[in-house]
């Protein structure tokens, strides 16, 4: 997984997979879902990121794996 945020235009998009999208899903206003050819999700894209949540929490993640 990787994570790009691109400040010129607001935007985040995170990266799941090197597939090529042929598909993409609006979720929400400024949220798509890019898919593959077999409607896998390869990457989430949110428009006016800064809008939606604090960019500061981009590069911190936290795994909940079972114990």
């Amino acid at each position: 997984m990787k994570i790009h945020y691109d400040k010129d235009v607001d935007a985040v998009y995170i990266e799941l997979s090197d597939d090529s999208a042929t598909g993409c899903v609006e979720t929400a206003d400024g949220i798509n879902i890019d898919t593959n050819q077999d409607d896998r999700i390869i990457g989430i894209e949110i428009l006016n990121a800064s809008k939606k949540f604090d960019l500061k929490t981009i590069y911190s993640y936290e795994l909940d794996l079972p114990a």
